[in-house]
């Protein structure tokens, strides 16, 4: 008894004096921070302010990243799981000799990783990695300077123990538990498994603050005779409450000014004014002055509106009648004011380049303008996406080559619109779902696929939950469970 005793002794002073050794080539918290700067730099959704589909999902896999972060710094923190992260990375500025090469049309690329470190220097190192960042500056930190390969030879490196000890302490074996990860992909029902009971819990703390929503928001509505009440973020329940409650309180200091938004949308989101869509845009960190000015200047703008829908008209006439439209959805969220300098620039490029478009041949196609993409393309759903600085000639040649297949999309894109509503009426009556939703950055195609999988399944996990189709596997603070579209089984 007494030699077992001193063998598990001896065990514990070998793990304590390597973990000291370890300690002294790790990183804090605070160097993991600065060192991953330049990753916040590219990937932070501030910068995507105009592109919230790409915000919404680097928003939610920053999250899980931090979670991640977090628990690599816990101390006895044993429990790690290979995380799937996605992100959509900023490219450096284009180079004016060569912008294929350097800046792709969209200005950020798309990057897939999954983390199964144990320790925050190989994390960092990973992350750098997986985003074509530089890692130089990381041996400048307080870790050993030693090469890059060299280290994470060493830190990463699993310590043996014995397996007696962990027969012995119970603990379990950090190598076996990764290896067993890495050999299983997550599936669908596997996780679901896992995570039915949180988010089952987290949904029923939420259903009060759920109807109280839904009170306010239909309230709101009535009262000031509004079309609809939208958020640009995938804010929280709570949050979403306080921002009606924060309008309602305007509504009773201030109702002379809230007379002119009769059949408008209002969307909260991150700045004020009108949108290019017409909507009224509330900004969440404003204060009540800031939403006065601009119910107040609600007259100048639909003064706005109308030339910018004459432009729109004169842009049609240029390009043989095909229409000038504004996407929601898949455009980035500019103003009023924004929109029409974008559309007054390019109509003044038309007018000069006096392209022969015959009047009408284009009648029945659709475009949209951006302003950060370099080349003309043609979308699933058959509209032109152009470009604010393509050459007119290009444009010519582009819209002339592809009108054909540009009709064709468009029959298609009814069709396809129709067969995602019935899929998604379809599923969320097979599993008893309260409601089934997309992300925005989640194509009709790819939604339609992951429908017509998910009716060839038996999940009673789902009755009564809240069912997100996404690009990663989560639970949101309300309960809502979100999947990946092309989920395994």
């Amino acid at each position: 008894m007494f030699c077992c005793l001193r063998a598990v002794r001896r065990l514990c002073l070998e793990k304590i004096l390597l973990q000291s050794i370890l300690q002294s080539r790790t990183l804090s918290g605070a160097d993991a921070i600065n060192a991953l700067r330049p990753f916040y730099f590219a990937v932070h959704p501030d910068f995507f302010g105009q592109h919230p589909k790409e915000r919404e999902v680097n928003e939610n896999s920053l999250k899980r990243l931090n979670g991640y972060l977090e628990n690599l710094q816990k101390p006895g923190f044993r429990s790690f799981k290979p995380t799937q992260l996605t992100f959509y990375v900023r490219e450096r500025e284009p180079n004016s000799s060569n912008v294929q090469e350097s800046f792709s049309a969209s200005g950020f690329r798309a990057v897939s990783f999954t983390l199964h470190t144990r320790d925050l220097l190989s994390t960092v190192l990973d992350i750098l990695n997986s985003c074509s960042l530089s890692t130089e500056h990381v041996q400048s930190l307080n870790v050993n300077s030693q090469p890059h390969k060299e280290a994470k030879s060493t830190v990463n490196r699993p310590i043996k123990w014995d397996k007696t000890y962990y027969s012995f302490t119970g603990f379990k074996d950090p190598e076996e538990e990764l290896e067993q990860a890495q050999r299983v992909e997550t599936t669908l029902i596997s996780w679901l498994d896992d995570n039915e009971a949180s988010a089952v819990k987290k949904l029923k703390k939420s259903l009060p603050l759920r109807k109280e929503l839904e009170r306010l928001k239909f309230e709101l509505s009535c009262q000031l005779q509004l079309s609809d009440i939208r958020w640009q973020r995938s804010w929280g329940i709570a949050h979403r409450c306080s921002q009606l409650h924060s309008l309602g309180r305007l509504v009773q200091q201030r109702p002379e000014v809230l007379k002119n938004v009769k059949g408008h949308t209002v969307v909260f989101t991150d700045r004020s004014g009108m949108s290019a869509a017409g909507h009224i845009m509330l900004g969440t960190m404003d204060v009540h002055h800031h939403w006065t000015k601009i119910f107040e200047r609600l007259p100048n703008y639909y003064k706005l509106q109308k030339r910018l829908l004459f432009l729109e008209d004169r842009i049609s006439q240029l390009l043989g009648g095909i229409q000038v439209i504004y996407i929601e959805e898949l455009q980035p969220l500019l103003t009023l004011e924004e929109y029409y300098e974008t559309l007054d620039s390019f109509y003044n490029k038309l007018r000069d380049s006096r392209l022969p478009f015959h009047p009408r041949s284009l009648r029945g196609l659709q475009m949209i303008l951006e302003s950060d993409r370099y080349a003309p393309s043609l979308h699933e759903f058959g509209h032109f996406t152009i470009p604010t600085v393509c050459d007119p000639a290009t444009l010519q040649w582009f819209i002339f080559a592809k009108a054909q297949e540009a009709r064709e999309n468009l029959k298609r894109k009814e069709e396809m619109m129709i067969t995602e509503k019935e899929l998604i009426d379809t599923s969320t009556e097979k599993f008893s779902l309260d409601r089934l939703y997309k992300e925005p950055s989640v194509s009709s195609a790819q939604m339609i696929d992951c429908c017509k999988r998910l009716l060839e399944e038996s999940l009673p996990y789902l009755q009564g939950m809240h069912l997100c189709i996404s690009h990663f596997y989560s639970v949101l603070q309300d309960g809502d469970l979100c999947i990946p579209w092309n989920w395994k089984n």
